[in-house]
């Protein structure tokens, strides 16, 4: 784990660009997945960058990956706006949604050109799919919460709001405690042509996201989409908080106190409660699969194979 991969890649290399990518889960689990998926030796790099880096770091690092033959792509985490601000003109191509977001979470190569992708998107949609029986919204009339405007929920709302289908839910709340997020997602949802019925929220606390919670029908999703719970302790809800009947409760975290999912079981309301693990394996199986051009289903026994691969290394 370093600062940045300045040393030519002497085997096929993913670059992991994060700020501590070593306390990741991932470490253990690719050396692992690329024996299964016969990768040809690949490896994995951190890269580690501290918040706010100045834009040359950024370049630097895009051009390296760039003009090395053997390093084959990235997954950007927390650096997923800057990094593409920083670089843009260096990126050959970008996939819609990188242009939607402006920002990219995967680089890769296809062929001479570099690619940047927003991978958030479709990576929300296959975990929300994982548990949600096929028709949910349409069925249910159900709502959804966000607790938190930050980028995965960016992703994931406007991909809620791209989608061409009739099950879509009754109407999508966002809140956050930053009103310069608030804006942010706004201007992101605007530039989308839909119909949807959206309410965006400025709360100052976890009683204002209490207050969301309530207005809720029955068998709604609430997703923490604030970190809270493996950023930093807590949730971003109190212990009174009455999550809906019936309904889930999702948290992006796949690792942390899960404060915010024991809150939802305690409540008593039957509400099931779901853990960022499937999210983040869709994130990284993605990835590597764009990155090493290999077909990675998203169910079915090598899904399973894969996760279970995972299962043995997951930190909590």
């Amino acid at each position: 784990m370093s600062s940045a991969p300045f040393r030519p890649a002497t085997a096929p290399t993913l670059y992991f660009i994060g700020v501590t990518t070593k306390q990741s889960s991932i470490v253990p689990i690719f050396p692992k997945w690329a024996g299964h998926l016969d990768l040809n030796n690949a490896r994995l790099v951190g890269v580690d960058v501290p918040i706010g880096a100045s834009p040359d770091t950024y370049r630097d690092i895009v051009r390296f990956i760039k003009n090395d033959p053997l390093s084959k792509g990235a997954l950007i985490t927390t650096h997923k706006i800057d990094l593409l601000a920083a670089s843009r003109d260096l990126f050959d191509e970008l996939d819609p949604y990188a242009h939607l977001l402006g920002e990219i979470s995967c680089i890769s190569k296809q062929g001479e050109q570099l690619v940047g992708h927003a991978k958030d998107a479709v990576t929300g949609r296959r975990a929300l799919n994982a548990f949600l029986p096929d028709g949910y919204w349409k069925e249910t009339g159900a709502e959804v919460l966000f607790l938190g405007a930050g980028g995965a929920t960016v992703a994931t709302t406007s991909l809620l709001l791209t989608a061409q289908s009739d099950d879509q839910p009754a109407r999508i709340t966002v809140t956050d405690v930053d009103p310069g997020r608030i804006r942010s997602i706004q201007a992101v949802h605007n530039r989308v042509e839909h119909d949807a019925n959206v309410q965006y929220l400025l709360v100052r606390d976890a009683a204002g996201n209490d207050a969301a919670m309530q207005t809720l029908p029955a068998r709604s999703v609430v997703i923490n989409g604030t970190g809270m719970g493996k950023d930093r302790p807590g949730s971003p809800v109190s212990d009174q908080a009455v999550f809906p009947e019936n309904g889930y409760a999702w948290d992006y975290n796949y690792r942390g106190d899960f404060l915010f999912l024991k809150q939802a079981e305690q409540c008593r309301r039957g509400v099931r409660t779901v853990d960022g693990w499937t999210y983040f394996l869709y994130g990284w199986t993605s990835i590597i699969a764009e990155v090493f051009g290999v077909a990675i289903p998203e169910e079915g026994p090598e899904f399973e194979t894969l996760s279970d691969i995972a299962a043995a290394y997951r930190r909590r």
